[in-house]
């Protein structure tokens, strides 16, 4: 086997990406007859190719795959170069286009269809066609990459399958203004169309299309200025301004006037012409809707995922079409915003009709919604991930039948304290969470000053076994529950903004799997923090930033002896560095920013503190102040 893999070796002419690529593909064979056909294959690949490389071996790769991991490697053709992909995302697209299968999910805690789309990345990153870019604390992929070369050789495959279309500055004849900005686009059978630069949706002629994805901005500001508004208009407006005349508003209206008219059309165009799409998402960063999303959104009834991810409207109800949506696998509303002159956030109205959407398996709502909004949830029993669940607008008792959630962030905003006392008081057995699949738990608060009590998180925490995240930001809390309150599977704590009144490390210092503790913002007002003897035994990474009163911190030896990364910035206040560092051997890397000159001084060579410190290979100091001003932007000193 060692003679056949030099001689495969020495086929790919030295090429890296080639050689991983190969080596993705005899993991997956054992036996010395697996090796030899791979062998053959690849001298075959090479011949026919006329000593492409990478692409040659790409080919035998791409060949290689079985019938289920094909489809789901050409999608990634999708994504724009050197795209982060987010795999929760990446995931439900998978899903809403009918890339996964299973026979019985979930049955007696068996595999979802998500398990078995994870299991597919997997595979897929065994064999070195995508490669792993983040991972959360137990090692789950949260994001990965494309390698230019690869990503070149899937876009040219999905393209030769006629897989997908893709408009970009190649092709977007409207970035040219001698062209026709209604000029047509031409899809053929293709069936996905995704956008990477701006385009008019009228464009495109397909009324077969399955896939709609749009990477650059709907109807973006800066493309209704230069495409979609006349541009004698335009340049009036900016001359008048200019001038500071009166004469530009009439002008301005008009721009206003032509630019809605403009975006409705292009609403009554695709929601008319693309009825049997299964997914239509808005990943840009500047989305624009006009006055109001479309009634006719509810004609879309084969939606399987769809995504309004920052979209700017004038008025602030959703329509309540979006109950037809019946086949909604995914449902993304985070981040919409309503028009106004003040800065001010401007809350949703939400229709109560997202209880119709019974195949419901991730569902983000916006952050802010209408005081009067009232959302039934109760009936989404296939729900997995629930985000911007405000305490306010839905019902706490609904939780209870949500059973398979995985992931869980609550509004914890104005209300929320009362609503859940009411919740606690009217029943015998206040339990509020029913899945023991919890992974991820997390609090946010909007309206800044509401209070949580630590018996309100022990409450929460009680029944959730298996959670191994916890983040908390911007609820206050006076101090954290007891230990035993946390699950001892608990890996991931961040903490920001709860002005902790008690020093959290006592409590947290005994969770025995904690790998990862962020604390940040006021997250502790104390001035002094404590880390004990055996403390903290698993704990990988700290991170202290922003703990203004902070003073003095104390680290006993024999704690944290398993920390590799430490983080301090902007604790101004502290003095100096805690004496038990010296004794934490594993410590790896230690990052001061925005702390004062003094204190950097301490830890160089020949600083009061640089005994402390000295074992560490690598100490990076970013913008140290020297008063108030940053006189270091970035420094590092290897031991």
């Amino acid at each position: 086997m060692e003679e056949l893999g030099k001689g495969m070796v020495k086929h790919c002419a030295g090429l890296p990406l080639a050689i991983i690529v190969l080596g993705g593909i005899l993991s997956k064979r054992n036996s010395l007859h697996e090796w030899q056909i791979v062998s053959e294959n690849v001298k075959s690949y090479l011949l026919k190719g006329k000593d492409q490389g990478i692409m040659d071996v790409f080919k035998l790769s791409y060949d290689d795959l079985p019938p289920y991991l094909r489809p789901c490697f050409l999608y990634l053709s999708h994504f724009p170069e050197d795209y982060k992909i987010g795999v929760d995302r990446l995931i439900q697209l998978w899903i809403a286009e009918g890339f996964v299968s299973i026979k019985r999910e979930g049955e007696n805690g068996g595999e979802t269809l998500e398990d078995v789309a994870e299991r597919y990345l997997i595979e897929l990153m065994e064999r070195y066609m995508i490669q792993a870019e983040e991972r959360d604390v137990i090692g789950k992929v949260k994001s990965c990459r494309m390698h230019d070369v690869i990503r070149d050789a899937c876009l040219s495959k999905a393209k030769q399958e006629n897989f997908l279309h893709i408009i970009d500055h190649s092709n977007a004849d409207l970035l040219d203004d001698d062209i026709d900005y209604l000029s047509q686009l031409t899809t053929g059978k293709v069936s996905r169309v995704v956008a990477h630069d701006d385009c008019l949706v009228q464009r495109i002629k397909n009324p077969h299309l399955r896939s709609l994805l749009f990477f650059s901005g709907f109807f973006s500001l800066d493309f209704l200025s230069r495409y979609a508004v006349p541009r004698k208009i335009v340049d009036y407006v900016d001359y008048y301004q200019d001038e500071g005349s009166f004469i530009a508003i009439p002008w301005f209206v008009m721009c206003v006037c032509v630019a809605f008219s403009k975006v409705r059309g292009g609403w009554t165009y695709m929601l008319n012409n693309f009825k049997l799409l299964r997914v239509l998402a808005f990943e840009g960063e500047d989305n624009f809707s006009g006055c109001k999303l479309p009634n006719d959104l509810g004609n879309l009834i084969h939606l399987r995922l769809l995504s309004l991810r920052k979209f700017s409207f004038v008025s602030s109800k959703l329509p309540s079409c979006l109950g037809n949506l019946r086949c909604l696998q995914t449902l993304d509303l985070r981040g919409m915003e309503i028009l106004s002159f003040k800065d001010d956030d401007i809350p949703v109205h939400m229709p109560n009709v997202i209880w119709k959407l019974r195949q419901l398996r991730h569902l983000y709502l916006p952050e802010y919604l209408k005081r009067k909004t009232r959302l039934r949830l109760d009936t989404l029993v296939n729900l997995q991930t629930l985000v911007n669940f405000n305490m306010r607008n839905c019902y706490v008792t609904d939780l209870l039948n949500l059973i398979n959630l995985r992931e869980l962030k609550i509004m914890w905003s104005e209300g929320a304290y009362e609503s859940f006392e009411k919740h606690l008081n009217n029943n015998k057995n206040p339990q509020i969470i029913n899945s023991k699949n919890l992974r991820s738990l997390s609090f946010e608060d909007t309206s800044f000053g509401v209070e949580m009590d630590p018996t309100h998180l022990k409450q929460f925490l009680c029944n959730c076994v298996n959670i191994y995240e916890l983040s908390l930001r911007k609820v206050k809390m006076s101090k954290l529950p007891e230990y035993h309150h946390f699950p001892s599977d608990m890996a991931y704590v961040s903490l920001e903004g709860t002005e902790l009144h008690e020093d959290p490390m006592p409590t947290l210092e005994k969770l025995p799997n904690l790998r990862i503790l962020n604390l940040g913002g006021d997250a502790f007002t104390g001035n002094k923090m404590v880390c004990s003897a055996q403390g903290f035994p698993k704990l990988d990474s700290l991170s202290l930033e922003k703990l203004y009163n902070l003073e003095e911190w104390k680290v006993d030896e024999g704690a944290m002896l398993g920390l590799r990364h430490l983080e301090i910035s902007n604790c101004k206040k502290l003095e100096m560095l805690p004496e038990g560092l010296r004794f934490i051997a594993t410590l790896q890397e230690l990052k001061i920013t925005a702390m004062p000159k003094t204190f950097q001084d301490k830890l160089v060579q020949g600083g009061q503190d640089f005994h402390k410190v000295q074992h560490v290979p690598s100490i990076i100091f970013n913008d140290i102040l020297d008063g108030e001003e940053s006189v270091a932007s970035s420094d590092e000193l290897i031991a």
